[in-house]
């Protein structure tokens, strides 16, 4: 088995599952906005849609970023800390 199927910190998304994410994307946001663009409503009101959900899909994506970044954060922080206790610990067991 190869180092990557092994260590956790490596091992990524499938490709299969990268294409299902983007295609559920990409179909939900085209069927969301050809729905605004056939409702029986004034124009002002479709527009108010669209914009709601285009800026609902951003804040969306900047929120999952961030959680992603704060959880790769703490799991970089947790290894130093580890590192630093093993560190500690080896020198105390020498002496």
């Amino acid at each position: 088995m190869s180092a990557a199927h092994t260590n956790p910190d490596v091992l990524g998304d499938s490709s299969s599952w990268m294409s299902f994410i983007w295609i559920g994307f990409v179909t939900s946001m085209t069927l969301m906005l050809i729905g605004i663009y056939f409702l029986p409503v004034d124009w002002w009101i479709r527009g108010y849609l669209y914009m709601g959900t285009l800026f609902l899909t951003a804040s969306t994506l900047t929120l999952s970023k961030s959680l992603r970044d704060r959880h790769e954060y703490e799991r970089l922080v947790n290894r130093v800390k580890n590192a630093r206790t093993e560190q500690v610990l080896s020198q105390f067991d020498r002496t």
